[in-house]
């Protein structure tokens, strides 16, 4: 693709803080892989260049595309480093544990092990989970991580009871992790970020590393990734962030708008550069997002354009319920694929995940091939414990990994044995059972000796074998014989790891897993209609896509707080509406069924916001050259 002028003089900007924003379908990706091409080719080192950005699926795009472009055209093949901002924190953390007083090996707590975690403290404090319900406690630490605030800094307040046990939920939770030798999602982050803070030899060391530093959707960012982005910036100050306004959804895990909005005080001379030229979508899907956008105040001002076709209309079905709009929506996909448009380039979108329930049977009813984005690998049940067995191997303080494993398949371990265990009494235990934990112990002992010199790929199959998993599924029932395929394509997935040297790959593979999102589940393989949420699809583009109950209450949102961004929903309707390349069709139901209940929706404001210029009603009994929009009607 050719650069346009804009495009261009972000490519050839090389010295000095540069803030692109960048519209959604405007290119942002290839302008940021040919920067650091350009930069390359200028003399910069590509191992002096860091890529930070949001989701494994665009950092993988990006490093591909840039490895491919100096590999061809100029022979280099080594390449800028591109990460997450997770990645990058683990990364870090295990390069400097030393620094930091823990294991190279660290486990990384998922929200299951957290929770976990979280319960095994309210019962030690002998606090009522009711009251303090663990999913609420660890999303309250959450922010607070995100805010860069540590459980040795919390303020707590012995007039405010909620706080003040917060507090010691916190002190209990956080000694758990040091205990078991973890770091739960936000510490990978927030360690990060202290690391940086409090160490100036390795913030030199790592400022000196990469001299020029790129962060896409910046918008996205937290007070914590904002502080790292300072602290690893050096004194030239050659930065560039890419991110658009207009896309900041994620108010509700710590997302700073601020953090855009301030850049040009927080770098003083840093250049400016608007793309606001789309190349995904038709003339009218972006106008439609443009009178969207524009009622939003918070932003800065831009209206993308494109010099593609006209397209056609938003199509507006005002459905009778869930079931009736679920069966249009079907109906319309069959029909697009019938005429030749792929499966997998339709997509529909919803605002929160009940709805998915009726979407779901109705394709199934009509045996119309789809695919649920949520449904992880990395969350089976077989494949999670083989990893554990690896991560216990490696780290054998994982008390999580080792409940979860110590029994699978059965070894005559109970729940007294495992205590003892847990507690260093295993003098304690019987000889029957003490020789029981000599040997499972001894189990961990060989995979790890296999897993810190032999291949991945091997490591796993060495891991399932010695494990006992392999025999026991082997002879089990035909739901076990599908289990164990799963590991063999665990085995298959881990010798793309194959070539990084000695125990590195195991930690990537290992790193990979616990980082993986929604968006990793989505097969570009199974040629099917995509079903997700309008926050998993942000990065994401289809030919025709299906934004379904557009009704007051439910999108937008009702506010839940009076914290709550006001225009965050309008932005996140415009993700939606700029996914799409071709059409659009948005639906809305008369009556709905919310908790149980039946209830009679008002029809969204946003089909309002949009005016009936780029709008036509989907309605069986009207002749298509009638069905423009009258909004009386809504």
């Amino acid at each position: 693709m050719e650069l346009n002028e804009r495009q261009r003089q972000a490519v050839a900007h090389d010295e000095g803080p540069l803030m692109i924003l960048a519209g959604a379908g405007s290119g942002k990706t290839h302008v940021i892989t040919q920067r650091m091409v350009a930069l390359i080719k200028k003399g910069v080192a590509p191992e002096n260049i860091l890529a930070v950005t949001f989701t494994n699926k665009a950092a993988k795009e990006m490093r591909e595309r840039v490895q491919a472009i100096l590999a061809a055209d100029y022979e280099i093949h080594t390449s800028p480093y591109v990460a997450t901002f997770h990645s990058l924190g683990v990364s870090l953390l295990r390069e400097h544990a030393h620094n930091l007083g823990i294991t190279k090996h660290f486990s990384i707590f998922d929200r299951t092990d957290s929770i976990r975690v979280v319960k095994a403290v309210l019962a030690q404090l002998n606090l009522d989970p009711k009251q303090f319900e663990p999913r609420i406690i660890i999303s309250t630490l959450s922010r607070y991580k995100a805010d860069g605030i540590t459980a040795s800094t919390f303020r707590t307040n012995i007039a405010d009871t909620w706080k003040h046990t917060l507090g010691s939920i916190w002190a209990a939770y956080e000694a758990q992790l040091v205990k078991e030798g973890a770091l739960d999602f936000d510490d990978l982050l927030l360690r990060t970020y202290t690391l940086l803070r409090d160490n100036e030899d390795v913030r030199k060391k790592l400022q000196q590393r990469w001299s020029h530093i790129h962060i896409d959707e910046y918008q996205d960012t937290n007070k914590v990734q904002f502080a790292i982005t300072q602290l690893l910036t050096n004194k030239n100050n050659n930065i560039c962030v890419v991110g658009d306004i207009d896309q900041n959804i994620y108010s509700w895990r710590g997302a700073n708008l601020t953090n855009l909005l301030s850049f040009e005080e927080e770098f003083p001379g840093t250049t400016l550069i608007v793309l606001e030229q789309n190349y995904r979508s038709t003339q009218n899907i972006l106008e439609a997002a443009n009178r969207i956008i524009e009622k939003n105040v918070r932003r800065k001002e831009k209206k993308l354009f494109t010099t593609n076709q006209e397209g056609e209309l938003l199509s507006v079905y005002n459905a009778c319920s869930e079931d009736d709009e679920a069966r249009f929506v079907v109906e319309k996909a069959q029909e697009c694929i019938d005429s030749g448009v792929s499966p997998r380039e339709i997509a529909v979108l919803y605002r929160a995940n009940f709805q998915s329930r009726a979407l779901e049977q109705a394709f199934m009813y009509a045996n119309v091939p789809y695919q649920v984005l949520g449904t992880r690998f990395f969350d089976r049940k077989e494949v999670k414990d083989v990893l554990s067995y690896i991560r216990a191997a490696l780290n054998p303080q994982s008390m999580g990994d080792i409940a979860r494993i110590v029994s699978t398949p059965p070894r005559g371990i109970g729940k007294v044995t495992l205590a003892k265990m847990f507690e260093g009494k295993e003098e304690e235990l019987s000889a029957a059972a003490q020789q029981k934990v000599a040997d499972f112990k001894r189990i961990l002992s060989s995979i790890q000796n296999v897993a810190l010199i032999e291949r991945p790929s091997e490591t796993i199959r060495f891991a399932v074998q010695r494990s006992g998993l392999e025999t026991a599924l082997k002879g089990g029932t035909e739901e076990d014989h599908e289990r164990l395929e799963n590991i063999k394509e665990l085995a298959t997935l881990a010798s793309k790891y194959d070539a990084l040297p000695g125990e590195e790959g195991i930690e990537k593979l290992l790193e990979d897993a616990a980082l993986a999102t929604d968006q990793d589940s989505l097969s570009t393989d199974y040629n099917a209609v995509k079903l997700m949420t309008v926050h998993a699809s942000k990065g994401l583009e289809f030919d025709y896509v299906f934004l379904v109950g557009l009704e007051e209450g439910l999108f937008p949102h009702e506010k839940m707080d009076e914290n709550t961004d006001d225009e965050e929903e309008r932005r996140l309707f415009y993700v939606a509406l700029t996914r799409a390349r071709k059409k659009v069709f948005l639906t809305h139901a008369v009556v709905r069924t919310i908790y149980g209940t039946q209830t009679i929706q008002t029809a969204s404001q946003f089909i309002e916001d949009i005016g009936e210029d780029y709008l036509e009603v989907i309605d069986e009994h009207i002749p298509p050259h009638e069905r423009k929009v009258d909004l009386i009607d809504f």
